[in-house]
C-alpha cells in the first residue's frame, strides 16, 4: 500500500486545530505543561481511513507520561480535525531542537516546509499514492507551540522547556488531573485523608481505608465500612478515591448512593439502556456505594448488584461500600449479597470520642476560614456527638459570622447548639421501631394500627408524621424501610413528613414540648 506524508505545514495547521480543542478540555497547567511543548511533527497518510501521526518530546519520561494519560484526548482531537483514524507514536526529540523549530515557524508561518520525516517512519514508506485523498485547505499556521493570540516565542518572558517541565509544574498537572477526575466522578473535594482526624474510634478503618487506596482490588476487597451517622464512613470512602487519583488520575472510579445505583437501574430499564448500564458498572476500576442498605428488598436491583459485583471482582476491580449497620443487620438483603459483603474486611466505626470531635471542630473550622478558640471547640464538641452535626454547627457559625456579622463567642455557640439540638436530637434510644410507634400512639391516645395506615384524618397526620420522624432522627433508619412501617408509603412522603415536623419544632413551642416528653418517656424506657 502507497503510503503519503503530509507537509510540515499542513501538519503544523492540523496540530494548531487539534490543541484548540484540548485547550478547553484540559486545565491550564495541563494545557501548557504538556500540549505546549510536545507537538504533533508528522502525520503519516496510510489509507483513505487511517494515518500515522508522530508525537515529538523532549524525553522518554515526557513520551511515557503522554502515552498513559493523554493518548485518547490526543487521538479523539486530531481525528476531528483530520477527518481519519490515526494511532500516534512518541519520538524523543533534543528540547534544542523543538525550541528551535518553533521559531522558525513562528517566523515564517506560511512558508510550505518540504522537510521529509522518514526518520520518524522507519517502517513505514514514504511513496505517494494517486489513490490517497491529500490533505489541504488549510488555515494559515501559527506553529506548534503558539497562538493566534500568543506572543512570539522568542519573547525573554516565554517559559523555556525546563521551567514547563519543572518539579512544580509537573505536580500542578498531577493535582490538576486527580481534581477534574475527582469531580468527575461525584467526590468531595474536602473529603480526603489530610482533613480526617484519626482516634481510636476510627485508626483500624482509616488504616484499611489508606491500604486499599495504595494496593486497590488487592487489599481487602470489598471494604465494608459501617456504623452510625456521621462518623466518617462517607468521608474515608472519598479519602480512598482521591488517594487513588492522585497516584493515577485516569483511573476509572465510580461513585454513587445506594439509592442513586436503584434509580439508575429503573430508569436504565425503562429508557430500554440497560446494556450501556451494565457497561459503565462492570468496566469500573473502582465502585464506591455509600448507604448500599438502601438496595435491600428490591429483588431487580440486588439481582443487577450481586452479577456487577461478580463482575467487579472478577476483574480485580476495587469495591468499597458504607452501611449504617454489618450486613447481618440488613433486613431484607439476600443472603448471596450478605456473604459476600462479609467475605471482605468489615470495619465497624465507633462515635467520635471528646477529644477526636474537639479536633474535627478545629479541622473544620479551618477548612471554613473560621478561627475558633479551643475552649469553644471542646464546648461544641462536648455538645454534640458526630461529625456530621458538627459541619452543621460550623456552617451555622460562619454564616453568622458573615452575613449577620456577629462575633464568636460563648453566647453564639451556645445558641447555635440549642437550636441544632432542637432540630436535630442527638441519637440516644434504642428500641424496635414498633416501641417508638407504640409510644407516639399512647401519648396521642390513637391506635398503632390506624397511624400505620392509609387514614388521612387530621387528628393521625401529627403523630404519624411525628413516629416517623423518630424513627429516622433516632434509629438513623432508610426512607424506604419507615415507609413500609407505615403501608409501604413512598420514601417521598417520610421526607416529607420528616421537614414538616422539623418546621414545627422550629415554629411551634408547645409542639417542641410535646416531643421532648415523647423522647424521654423512650430514653427512659430503651435503658
Amino acid at each position: 500500500m502507497n503510503q503519503q506524508s503530509l507537509s510540515q505545514q499542513e501538519v503544523s495547521q492540523i496540530w494548531e486545530k487539534a490543541r484548540q480543542q484540548l485547550k478547553h478540555q484540559l486545565s491550564p497547567a495541563a494545557f501548557n505543561t504538556w500540549i505546549l511543548t510536545n507537538p504533533l511533527t508528522a502525520i503519516q497518510i496510510k489509507d483513505q481511513t487511517s494515518a500515522l501521526g508522530v508525537i515529538s518530546t523532549p524525553t522518554p519520561f515526557h513520551a511515557t507520561n503522554l502515552k498513559k494519560n493523554l493518548y485518547s484526548q490526543l487521538k479523539t482531537a486530531i481525528e476531528q480535525v483530520l477527518q481519519k483514524s490515526i494511532e500516534l507514536e512518541f519520538k524523543v526529540q533534543n528540547p534544542a531542537e523543538l525550541l528551535a523549530q518553533q521559531k522558525d515557524l513562528n517566523k515564517n508561518p506560511h512558508q510550505q516546509k518540504k522537510q521529509s520525516y522518514q526518520s520518524s517512519f522507519s517502517k513505514i514508506s514514504n511513496q505517494d499514492t494517486p489513490n490517497t485523498k491529500k490533505t489541504d485547505g488549510f488555515k494559515p499556521s501559527h506553529g506548534f507551540f503558539s497562538s493566534p493570540n500568543s506572543r512570539d516565542s522568542s519573547d525573554t518572558d516565554s517559559p523555556t522547556v525546563d521551567e514547563l517541565f519543572s518539579e512544580h509544574n509537573l505536580q500542578s498537572m498531577q493535582q490538576d488531573q486527580a481534581l477534574t477526575a475527582a469531580r468527575r466522578a461525584g467526590l468531595r473535594l474536602d473529603y480526603t485523608f489530610k482533613s480526617f482526624a484519626v482516634s481510636s474510634s476510627n485508626e483500624m478503618a482509616h488504616a484499611a481505608a489508606t491500604a486499599v487506596s495504595k494496593r486497590p482490588g488487592q487489599a481487602y476487597n470489598p471494604l465494608f465500612l459501617y456504623g452510625g451517622v456521621g462518623v466518617g464512613k462517607t468521608h474515608l470512602m472519598h479519602a480512598i478515591g482521591h488517594n487513588i487519583l492522585n497516584d493515577n488520575p485516569s483511573a476509572k472510579i465510580l461513585y454513587c448512593t445506594g439509592e442513586e445505583f436503584t434509580n439508575e437501574i429503573i430508569n436504565a430499564i425503562r429508557s430500554k439502556k440497560a446494556i450501556k448500564f451494565k457497561k459503565k458498572y462492570r468496566n469500573a476500576q473502582i465502585l464506591l456505594i455509600d448507604d448500599i442498605q438502601f438496595i435491600a428488598g428490591k429483588n431487580t436491583v440486588q439481582e443487577e448488584f450481586f452479577h456487577t459485583f461478580n463482575a467487579l471482582v472478577q476483574n480485580n476491580a476495587q469495591i468499597i461500600l458504607t452501611s449504617d449497620r454489618p450486613p447481618h443487620e440488613i433486613n431484607l438483603l439476600e443472603d448471596r449479597l450478605r456473604s459476600r459483603f462479609e467475605a471482605g474486611l468489615m470495619v465497624d466505626i465507633q462515635q467520635p470520642s471528646l477529644e477526636l470531635r474537639t479536633a474535627i471542630v478545629l479541622i473544620k473550622s479551618r477548612a471554613s476560614n473560621i478561627s475558633i478558640p479551643i475552649n469553644l471547640a471542646e464546648k461544641i464538641a462536648q455538645c454534640v456527638g458526630s461529625a456530621r452535626k458538627i459541619e452543621g454547627i460550623i456552617t451555622s457559625i460562619r454564616s453568622s459570622v458573615e452575613l449577620r456579622h456577629q462575633e464568636i463567642n460563648e453566647e453564639l455557640i451556645v445558641n447555635i447548639i440549642a437550636k441544632e439540638k432542637a432540630l436535630h436530637p442527638e441519637t440516644r434510644i434504642r428500641l424496635k421501631p414498633q416501641k417508638i410507634i407504640n409510644k407516639v400512639c399512647d401519648y396521642y391516645q390513637v391506635k398503632p394500627s390506624v397511624i400505620k395506615g392509609k387514614k388521612r384524618n387530621k387528628e393521625f397526620v401529627k403523630p404519624r408524621h411525628l413516629a416517623m420522624f423518630l424513627l429516622k432522627s433516632e434509629l438513623g433508619l432508610s426512607y424506604v424501610e419507615i415507609g413500609r412501617w407505615f403501608s409501604n408509603r413512598d420514601h417521598t412522603s417520610v421526607m416529607h413528613a420528616k421537614n414538616k415536623i422539623e418546621e414545627m419544632i422550629d415554629e411551634d413551642e408547645m409542639f417542641a414540648n410535646e416531643l421532648q416528653d415523647i423522647k424521654q418517656e423512650l430514653v427512659k424506657i430503651s435503658k
